[in-house]
């Protein structure tokens, strides 16, 4: 039921004299304050034409016609579970008219404007009696303002208290209600009035301090919070329940007074048990790695303005309950990794499904709370030999190269700008004659680099570009072992292009953005496009199998079709697995803030790769096992 409807529904309202407001003022008889009141009355209400006309530079209410008022970005799991409310000063959710429970439109006009429905933005008998109150007191102690008045000063006029600022208020107020309709001035005042604890408008109100739609607020509930708005901190029920209730009876009086409730509802009202919720406004993120990611990518699309004051729905790619397990899994084995040693450690991991590029989990490091460094979308960290399969694709690509292609693995060097480079396997040895199979298994460094140099450095880079890996890159000799500046989110959606045969949508953890109104504002359904060769791709995806079946990456083996590369920079600074199955693919680092060493001997086969296994048991858990597609499913390019 609308306020308007109420209003028709209560003919009383018309005959509230207002007299209780005069008990006592000071000596002054009752005779003589509506003597005086009247008389007041009458020289407000003609004078107040005159300085509608003088008032010249007072703000445009014509405006408020197109006005938004700043409102909370709520961000969203992928099944609707609320991740983090992110605001500037003014945490709120606007909600229609009538949307809002009709106890408490009734309760605030009770309280704040019993004649506002009759009144054209000032009421004389109201502003008249103030007057009168405040030349008893000597002093400003009532204000005699509408909710029309109230609504131009919180929209446009400081909160001093001054006779000329009153007069502005009732000029502006005048001039609002000759181009809003009475709804839709209850309607923003209900939506932009503060209710403490950072809370403006009903939405946010009515959820912290009921944890409830205000669509649903009862009598009882209506009344306590209509009288928080006078002096809300002090009236709070979190703060003094006691003080609360005092208020709520006085609202609840003043409705009884007015005929707007019955004796009935007014004693059941007051008897009604107080179920309270929790202070949210200042909240931390559920998921902090995830909610500031988003809150990231809102910034740089949309500005930090509408970031904080643009009432965004956000949905992410993410679900809550695998997220945290995904943190569980971090959590879990930074400590094991510190029992092996590896002190200071810190762990990152990303995972993507290969078939959208959603972003399915993302740890950014052991705690959030310790740190809001987020070392998966922000550390910039050597791949070392994960980075090999970026230049073995750039071979297949070429057609003059496939997974049994022969490469030498013997001594070489070679003179760049630093003089003389002499590449070395990890294990100081050579091999000989290999298949590039057994090179990528095996990890070899020689094979790579002179594969690099064959097919020329800037394809490897244009491919690394292709993926997504923006971090600036030479076609240096040393560029094939990983000598450059990755995030685990950049690995982790390269790969995923791999495991997608060539295919790719852009890597995101947003899923759908509306307004608050439920217009759609950013739609990322995928929309695939073949950026890479199929065949090379899956090609590449088939040699990665034989790194965890037979090669470095053993210890990552699930039991099921797995692809994927180990990675252990010189001076075991930094240690990676990055794997996939066709549902999923998953990027872990390992390593330190300080980049110092974390261990002799620390691998990404030994030591990254259990970690990596570990989450994908619990995130494939029943989920079909599948099989990778053939490279004799794709035409192999032609040799250039």
């Amino acid at each position: 039921m609308s306020s308007r409807t109420f209003a028709n529904k209560h003919p009383q309202e018309q005959a509230s004299s207002g007299f209780e407001f005069f008990k006592g003022v000071g000596q002054v008889t009752g005779a003589t304050l509506l003597s005086i009141t009247l008389l007041t009355s009458s020289i407000v209400a003609g004078g107040l034409v005159g300085l509608a006309i003088s008032f010249r530079n007072l703000p445009d209410v014509r405006q408020l016609r197109s006005f938004s008022p700043t409102e909370t970005t709520h961000i969203y799991d992928i099944k609707g579970k609320l991740l983090a409310s992110v605001h500037g000063e003014a945490n709120r959710e606007v909600v229609p008219l009538d949307r809002i429970s009709p106890n408490l439109k009734r309760a605030v006009l009770a309280s704040e404007d019993g004649h506002f429905y009759d009144h054209h933005g000032i009421n004389p008998s109201g502003v008249g009696r103030a007057v009168v109150v405040n030349l008893v007191a000597g002093g400003v102690k009532e204000g005699g303002s509408t909710i029309t008045m109230q609504l131009v000063k919180n929209l446009f006029l400081s909160h001093k208290r001054a006779f000329t600022r009153k007069l502005a208020e009732a000029v502006l107020a005048i001039r609002l209600e000759q181009i809003l309709a009475k709804d839709e001035i209850l309607e923003m005042y209900l939506n932009q009035v503060y209710w403490g604890h950072n809370n403006y408008g009903v939405q946010t109100a009515a959820r912290t301090y009921f944890n409830k739609s205000s669509e649903y607020l009862t009598l009882g509930e209506s009344a306590m919070m209509a009288g928080l708005i006078q002096a809300p901190e002090e009236f709070s029920p979190f703060a003094s329940m006691k003080k609360a209730k005092q208020k709520q009876k006085e609202v609840l009086g003043r409705m009884l007074d007015l005929q707007w409730i019955t004796q009935k509802e007014y004693d059941d009202a007051l008897k009604e048990e107080i179920k309270l919720g929790r202070i949210r406004s200042f909240q931390g993120s559920a998921l902090p790695y995830i909610s500031n990611t988003v809150a990231q990518e809102l910034a740089k699309k949309f500005g930090r303005d509408a970031l904080l004051k643009g009432g965004m729905r956000v949905q992410t790619t993410v679900d809550a309950k695998f997220q945290i397990m995904a943190e569980a899994t971090v959590s879990k084995w930074h400590q094991n990794l510190l029992g092996q040693g590896l002190r200071k450690n810190q762990i990152a991991l990303v995972a993507v499904d290969p078939r959208t590029h959603f972003v399915k989990a993302l740890v950014g490091g052991v705690d959030p709370k310790a740190s809001e460094f987020n070392r998966a979308t922000q550390a910039q960290r050597q791949p070392g030999s994960s980075f090999k399969p970026f230049v073995y694709y750039a071979a297949f690509a070429t057609g003059k190269y496939g997974p049994d292609s022969t490469v030498i693995d013997s001594p070489v060097s070679y003179r760049d700008g630093n003089g003389w480079y002499f590449p070395r396997n990890y294990d100081g040895g050579f091999s000989g004659a290999m298949s590039i199979r057994t090179a990528l298994a095996q990890s070899r460094n020689i094979p790579v680099i002179k594969l690099g140099k064959a097919i020329g450095m800037n394809k490897v880079i244009e491919t690394c570009r292709t993926l997504g890996i923006m971090s600036p890159m030479e076609p240096v000799t040393s560029l094939p072992l990983g000598a450059i500046g990755v995030t685990p989110l950049e690995m982790a959606s390269a790969y995923a292009t791999f495991a997608n045969y060539g295919w790719q949508s852009p890597t995101t953890v947003i899923a759908r953005i509306t307004d608050s109104s439920g217009n759609v504002l950013l739609d990322n359904t995928p929309k695939p496009q073949r950026v890479l060769d199929s065949w090379a791709s899956a090609a590449i995806i088939n040699v990665m199998e034989s790194v965890v079946t037979s090669g470095t990456g053993k210890g990552a083996a699930l039991g099921r079709p797995v692809a994927g590369k180990t990675g252990t920079t010189s001076s075991e600074k930094d240690i990676w697995f990055v794997g996939t199955v066709p549902q999923l693919t998953t990027a872990v680092w390992v390593g330190r803030d300080d980049n110092r060493q974390l261990s002799g001997g620390a691998t990404g086969g030994g030591m990254v790769a259990p970690i990596w296994r570990d989450f994908m048991v619990q995130a494939l858990k029943n989920v079909p096992a599948e099989k990778f597609k053939s490279p004799s499913q794709f035409p192999r390019p032609k040799s250039n």
